[in-house]
């Protein structure tokens, strides 16, 4: 029906329209492949916008440091007011003697704490009445510290630690809201407290925190506690528990392969990189 001229034109259409439906086709994908994200690229950017928010969050979010006696800095509260470990333990050993600080100079004397942290923070001491006004306050001088102590321990009834609540932790003097949430978050991980002195090793209690703590809680009988087959458990296993890590999880694996298992607490003590000061306490979560 069609002449070869009109057979070659329509052909000739045929190839211009694939051609131009091949180039559309392929300037899309080329452009597509521009702008796609790769998942590790997405991870990363999900990330990085986590982390700019958390920037925000903090910046935002600052402490506020309000009046207080600079005799009474528990562990956490000099972290939070930038003094250093060291500078903290002075000021507790200095404390230990029954001995106070009375001003920002005598602070500085004790801590050792710089120029530029003690004026930053000095502003905020409050002294008892006596120290700023020592002639008509001299009665009330030696009882104003003791009375503090007191007043805690009146409220407080000896108690099974497992069985303490936010509150009775709380009544107990320098422990505060987080502290308080950090020593149950502990229990939780361990399922109870095996021994009282697990409590030296919490983050944020201080020694004179911890005595507190031993004068006013005690740990009862068969404690619920999450015992652990240390002769059975694999490395993964063992790594969860609260005082191994994956490194100690291997080196007991590794003794217990070489030694015909592990048998009593002797044995812990030949193992590389367990913690002497938290040996007799592991040994109270461990089945041999």
């Amino acid at each position: 029906m069609f002449s070869r001229e009109h057979r070659s034109g329509i052909f000739l259409l045929l190839l211009l329209i694939i051609g131009f439906q091949c180039f559309i086709y392929f300037y899309k994908s080329t452009s597509t492949e521009k702008i796609e994200i790769s998942p590790e690229e997405k991870l990363w950017l999900s990330t990085q916008n986590e982390l700019d928010c958390l920037k925000t969050i903090a910046q935002k979010e600052k402490y506020k440091i309000k009046p207080f006696n600079p005799n009474f800095i528990s562990d956490y509260k000099g972290y939070i007011l930038g003094m250093s470990v060291a500078e903290i333990d002075r000021l507790h050993q200095f404390r230990n003697q029954d001995k106070f600080v009375n001003s920002a100079k005598e602070f500085q004397q004790v801590t050792k704490v710089s120029n530029e942290l003690l004026s930053k923070i000095s502003p905020y001491f409050k002294f008892p009445d006596w120290v700023n006004n020592p002639k008509s306050n001299f009665e009330n001088r030696t009882n104003i510290y003791t009375n503090t102590f007191e007043k805690k321990s009146k409220t407080i009834i000896s108690k099974d630690i497992n069985k303490a609540t936010k509150e009775d932790l709380m009544a107990v003097y320098g422990i505060g809201d987080k502290i308080s949430d950090i020593i149950l978050s502990e229990k939780e991980k361990f399922g109870a407290f095996a021994s009282i002195d697990q409590l030296q090793f919490v983050w944020g209690v201080s020694p004179e925190t911890f005595k507190e703590l031993q004068k006013q809680f005690f740990v009862g009988q068969n404690p619920p506690i999450k015992k652990i087959d240390i002769n059975n458990l694999s490395i993964k296993e063992l790594s969860k528990f609260p005082y191994f890590n994956y490194a100690l999880a291997k080196e007991i694996v590794t003794y217990r392969s070489m030694n015909d298992d592990i048998k009593n607490i002797e044995d812990l003590t030949k193992i590389k990189g367990l913690p002497n000061d938290k040996l007799k306490i592991i040994a109270l979560y461990l089945e041999f």
